[in-house]
């Protein structure tokens, strides 16, 4: 991506040469404006968090609207502050969020439950019944296992479903008019048949006769990258901004889910690419070159947002609790009167980490606010261990609570390794990231893999779907993997790492040590 002048960037915002990408993350609903270059031209953003509402995790639909609108706001203030303009209207809009999850309403288009999130773990005997009627895995979090649990626990509402999405496409459905999604995101909905580009319609048909009704008449409609997803209505231009001054007839790209956006925020939607996307969960996507010989609890089957066989490793617990141990040091820092921003403290704290010893001098963090299938866990109890002779050091602490964000994570990925499946480099964003050089060293040795990270990496899948939206006026011309690698990232700027034998070993150690100490994290949600 070339860098973009002031003079050059007015330009596009006047003539409309711009695509906005919105993307509703699990603390954060940001909004980015992007130029004809791909480049970032303006952001803005809302932070928010989920809730545990009568033990299910959910977000308020109300808090939905009033975040998307205030980070529309923001992105158009960071507009006039740049370039002197307030812009009514854009090239292309597109719609990120969340994947999976459980969002239900009537024929009237009413919500029937409060919104149910990746998060929730509640769905244990449907995924399983699911996993052998169909074949595959069907995880806790996909929405056909939360639309069977409702059923098998005779939820009131459940016969009343007749519309069935994710958050991406509900707020689509609501801009637009329209009840579609991308293939990516329909992926963690229902299993995909990825030469039909369409859900497997054999697995369609096994689940109505078990089941009784008609499940394609529920989900949305299935869209690759490219096609035509509606455009925004005079209502939709309300409900983004209250103000008025947004015109309507905007296009919009299909929705996507953060895993699709993430994939093409790193460039990785070719065969032996993947990615790693970290925030409250952390997962990886691996861009399949032939399908895998056997069905494992620890991999979904989804796509790329081209439909391409992806298959994902997801950690329902990420960065929150490295987050929380840095927020607690820089209170510290506060009440010794040192005053600083969030980012330095996690800067000083990730450069300490660099100092750790290699295997984090036999400590051990686990980072399980939430239950963690991959693990055997139904729920989380976020751990801090060591033994007597561990070498309880700052260094050794923050580099263990690293670790520990990627412990899950390669566990699942190790499944993968023994499938035979290679890479030839992981691309990472988001914004542990952003300190260079830490957080990306450590996956690498984790993954015993290079690990890419962009200059767009903290930006992530708000900047994926903007470039999605504009690759709406493309794609009649190029495929997806073209696109990206002549237009979007042709001159782009990337640091690579590779594994440090050191680092790989050390890992090796600790990921030993965090396996057999799972034991104590199952032994702590029984007890605590």
């Amino acid at each position: 991506m070339s860098a973009v002048t002031g003079h050059s960037a007015r330009e596009d915002v006047l003539a409309g040469r711009t695509s906005l990408g919105i993307e509703l993350g699990s603390t954060r609903i940001k909004a980015c404006l992007i130029g004809s270059s791909a480049e970032v031209l303006a952001t803005g953003s809302f932070s928010w968090e989920n809730r545990l509402e009568d033990g299910l995790w959910t977000y308020s639909l109300d808090d939905v609207w009033t975040g998307l609108q205030s980070a529309f706001a923001d992105l158009i203030a960071d507009v006039h502050d740049r370039y002197g303009v307030r812009p009514d209207t854009f090239g292309a809009i597109g719609v990120s969020a969340m994947m999976h999850g459980y969002l239900a309403f009537d024929a009237a288009g009413d919500l029937l439950a409060p919104f149910r999130t990746w998060r929730n773990t509640n769905t244990g005997r449907a995924a399983a019944e699911l996993t052998e009627l169909l074949g595959v895995n069907i995880p806790l979090r996909w929405s056909v296992a939360h639309l069977r649990q409702a059923q098998l626990d005779a939820e009131p509402h459940a016969e009343d479903v007749r519309f069935l999405t994710t958050l991406a496409g509900y707020v689509h459905w609501r801009l637009t008019g329209r009840r579609v999604l991308g293939i990516g995101d329909a992926s963690g909905m229902f299993p995909i048949d990825s030469a039909a580009r369409d859900y497997d319609q054999t697995m369609i048909a096994r689940y109505d006769e078990h089941v009784g009704g008609d499940l394609r008449s529920v989900l949305p409609e299935v869209l690759v990258a490219g096609q035509d997803a509606g455009s925004l209505t005079a209502a939709g231009a309300g409900l983004l901004d209250p103000t008025g001054a947004l015109r309507p007839g905007i296009p919009l790209c299909p929705p996507e889910g953060d895993a699709g956006t993430g994939m093409v925020a790193t460039n990785a939607v070719a065969p032996r690419t993947g990615n790693v996307s970290a925030g409250t969960s952390i997962f990886a996507m691996v861009v399949l070159e032939h399908p895998l010989a056997e069905v494992h609890h620890e991999l979904d089957l989804v796509t790329t947002p081209a439909g391409d066989a992806v298959a994902m490793v997801h950690c329902n617990n990420g960065a929150s609790e490295l987050a929380a141990w840095v927020g607690m040091f820089t209170r510290f820092a506060e009440a010794s009167g040192i005053r600083g921003s969030a980012d330095a403290v996690f800067e000083t704290l990730f450069r300490e980490a660099l100092d750790g010893e290699a295997d984090a001098g036999g400590l051990l963090a686990y980072n399980h606010l939430a239950g963690e299938p991959i693990a055997g866990l139904d729920e989380g109890r976020p751990l801090f261990v060591r033994t007597p002779d561990s070498r309880f050091t700052l260094a050794n602490v923050m580099r263990a609570q690293l670790y520990g964000v990627f412990g899950t994570l390669a566990l699942g990925m190790q499944v993968l390794t023994d499938e035979g499946v290679a890479l030839d480099r992981m691309y990472a964003h988001g914004g542990m990231f952003r300190t260079a050089d830490v957080a990306q060293r450590f996956l690498a040795g984790a993954l015993n893999a290079p690990v890419a990270v962009g200059d767009t990496a903290s930006e992530g899948g708000a900047w994926g779907i903007a470039v999605l939206a504009a690759y709406l006026s493309a794609a009649g011309e190029q495929r997806l993997d073209a696109y990206l690698d002549q237009h979007v990232f042709a001159g782009a700027s990337l640091s690579v790492i590779d594994p440090d034998p050191a680092d790989v070993a050390g890992f090796t150690t600790y990921l030993d040590r965090y396996r057999a100490g799972l034991a104590i994290e199952a032994a702590a949600t029984g007890s605590i």
